[in-house]
């Protein structure tokens, strides 16, 4: 079973928490200038391109490592509570990568979980690495520019730390870029002392498990039901995932449920309407959090409301799935088309089209002749069996015959084709009623692959019709099984 995020969620929290009081209470410039405090990266590229018409896209990372932000090594009181082992173990992998997406006119935030161990093609190389996990690019790009850092004769532990971390920073966010297809507008870092500091701080959460279930490795042992976690027990309720029923997958989860509790728990504590309270939060996450120094979070206030109200919503990036790499660890294999397409979805829902008030003849059926490429049909949202069915159909009409599968909910159906096709992908596009279509370097030359949407239709064009299914009313990927199901922010959803 693949494996998935960490998500240390305590510098949402504490961004949320800021702006919040920036926006309710107005802040004296001493507590703002608190606020620019926590850290200041240059890791994204200053001029860069923005998201467009005010959206931003935040990248909260977590880090494994059980060091400060100089590189020493966590206290051993601290390394015990978080029980997480010496200041050697966790190197620097991504653990969590959970992009954040808030809309410009205040509507409900959407939050996509991205697995660490996906399997990706690195952007930047780093060290050389053409391809591996997700998670490793920072680790992999902090150790190349310490290694130039130290060959220019520096050796100052706190610079080659700051200067190493600022490269892993910077190739986490191309290589996020990259295999979403989005811009990163502002990140925030933080660490295990991080999370654990900022959840005692918060006097811990409540969260909701259906079942009994430990795991000596993250130090969880917790019983069914609710409950109150301290934050040692918090940190390893975000930690844990060996013996849940799908390992990561279930731990992400966990991190989004987490992240909804701590909403809950600020909004409950009248944190977001309190100076003193934020000051203190402000205090704490001070020593472990890093963020942009370009993101202005007094603009950002007037955009946090549907964060702060609790109005956001968690999914997770979907697999394909589970392999193994040349060392015999496991990976999560994926469809970066279409996990672009449900990220873009997700990000940009599709506005709702009124009804028309008379009606009209429709337009003859579109005549179509296949050039022969080879078609994929990826069932995500028609009925069952209309992957296969409309396979065969498309050969009587001169496309080859190609794969035929079902895969998690997509809102609309999208074309995606390989080299050599783009002439059979527009037929399909039109026979589907002007379609989505896009070029993918993923797909093999003379392929096209149809992933059907909820608002599938047979072609009258076709033989064989079939009873077209409901429109969509609401954006959700997958619905079902280990990935399936979105987190609602706010209250204390019972997870496994």
């Amino acid at each position: 079973m693949g494996k998935q995020v960490v998500l240390v969620a305590g510098k949402v929290a504490a961004t949320v928490v800021s702006v919040a009081v920036l926006a309710t209470t107005g802040l004296a410039w001493g507590t703002y200038r608190q606020l620019q405090g926590l850290g200041s990266s240059s890791a994204i590229d200053a001029g860069g391109p923005k998201s467009k018409d005010g959206a931003q896209n935040i990248l909260v990372m977590g880090l494994t490592t059980r060091l400060d932000l100089n590189g020493n090594p966590l206290p051993k009181p601290v390394q015990d509570a978080l029980h997480a082992g010496d200041g050697s173990r966790g190197g620097y992998n991504t653990n969590t990568m959970i992009v954040i997406h808030v809309p410009n006119d205040g509507s409900r935030a959407m939050a996509v979980s991205v697995p660490r161990d996906d399997e990706v093609t690195f952007v930047d190389t780093p060290l050389g690495q053409r391809t591996g996990k997700l998670k490793e690019a920072y680790g992999l790009a902090k150790e190349q520019r310490q290694e130039q850092v130290y060959a220019t004769g520096e050796r100052d532990q706190a610079t080659l730390e700051q200067q190493g971390r600022e490269a892993g920073r910077h190739s986490t966010i191309v290589n996020v870029q990259n295999l979403l297809n989005i811009t990163i507008d502002h990140f925030a870092e933080i660490s295990l002392a991080g999370f654990y500091d900022l959840a005692s701080q918060l006097g811990g959460i409540d969260v909701c498990l259906k079942h009994a279930t430990s795991d000596t490795n993250a130090g969880a042992d917790f019983k069914a039901g609710q409950q109150h976690l301290d934050g040692a027990q918090a940190l390893a309720f975000v930690r844990q995932r060996d013996n849940l029923p799908n390992n990561d997958l279930d731990r992400t989860h966990r991190q989004q449920a987490f992240l909804a509790a701590v909403t809950t728990k600020l909004k409950g504590q009248g944190v977001f309407g309190s100076l003193g309270k934020m000051q203190d939060l402000l205090t704490v996450a001070s020593k472990d959090v890093v963020m942009d120094k370009d993101w202005d979070l007094l603009s950002f206030a007037q955009q946090a409301s549907a964060l702060t109200s609790g109005n956001i919503e968690f999914h997770t990036l979907p697999i394909k799935s589970y392999s193994k790499d040349s060392d015999g660890s496991d990976i999560n294999v994926i469809d970066v088309p279409y996990a672009q397409a449900v990220v873009h979805t997700l990000f940009n829902p599709p506005a709702s089209t009124p009804a028309p008030t008379t009606t009209t003849a429709s337009p003859p059926p579109p005549a179509i002749k296949g050039g022969g490429s080879t078609v994929d049909v990826r069932n995500a949202g028609a009925p069952d069996g209309m992957a296969r069915k409309l396979s065969t159909a498309l050969t009587a009409v001169g496309f080859t015959q190609g794969e035929a599968t079902t895969i998690g909910d997509q809102p609309t159906t999208h074309i995606y084709y390989g080299s050599g096709a783009k002439d059979d992908a527009t037929k399909l596009a039109a026979l589907f009623g002007n379609a989505a279509v896009t070029a993918s370097s993923a797909a093999s030359a003379h392929h096209v692959a149809v992933y059907l949407g909820k608002d599938f239709t047979w072609p009258a064009a076709l033989a064989g019709g079939a009873a077209a299914p409901s429109t969509p009313t609401s954006v959700a990927i997958p619905t079902e099984g280990p990935q399936g199901g979105a987190v609602a922010g706010g209250g204390i959803p019972c997870v496994d």
